[in-house]
């Protein structure tokens, strides 16, 4: 990866607070927007019977979802480890401990080190990452049946806000940038 984003950088975004805070908002309400028109979409695929890799999985609350409604094992793959112990608390209420397998790595290094999937979700993780043609290319080839992804658009709006949300980043010094891939 780039300079931009050490796992020193990714920590301070993805924080153990933030996988606390995320929890308690699942718990209140449930899965966000965008998470709930995934999990509705792969619904209406037919997730029963498949095998779910969630790479960027957080605190696992797709892959909680799906298994609820049928998928049979998932795997999570997280750049860092500050999701983990908020993710198993997770899986442990929900019953599904042992259907879930959480690796810590950076999935397009290593993603030989990961079996392929039904279906490979990437949930907000493209935006957060430097080399998106890499991670994208290394989740497909994960896909046997689907890939989902989500990412901001090219808007100009979102560019600009990601522009000035970067710069602050620059200002705090901190090793972390959002980016809008092409």
């Amino acid at each position: 990866m780039r300079d931009c984003c050490s796992p020193k950088g990714y920590r301070w975004v993805f924080s153990e607070r933030s996988a606390r805070a995320e929890a308690r908002k699942y718990r209140r309400k449930g899965l966000d927007g965008t998470s709930r028109q995934i999990v509705d979409f792969l619904k209406t695929q037919g997730v029963e019977g498949r095998t779910v890799l969630e790479v960027g999985g957080g605190i696992g609350a797709i892959q909680i979802e799906l298994l609820k409604a049928g998928a049979t094992r998932a795997v999570s793959v997280e750049l860092t480890p500050t999701y983990e112990d908020v993710a198993a608390g997770l899986l442990s209420d929900a019953g599904l401990t042992d259907r879930v397998e959480r690796k810590v790595m950076d999935f397009a290094q290593v993603a030989s080190e990961v079996e392929g999937a039904d279906v490979v979700i990437m949930n907000r993780v493209i935006c957060c990452y430097p080399d998106m043609a890499r991670l994208a290319g290394a989740a497909a080839d994960h896909a046997r049946q689907l890939l989902v992804m989500s990412y901001p658009t090219g808007a100009w709006w979102m560019r600009a806000g990601l522009a000035v949300g970067n710069f602050m980043l620059w200002l705090l010094r901190r090793e972390f940038h959002v980016f809008v891939h092409p």
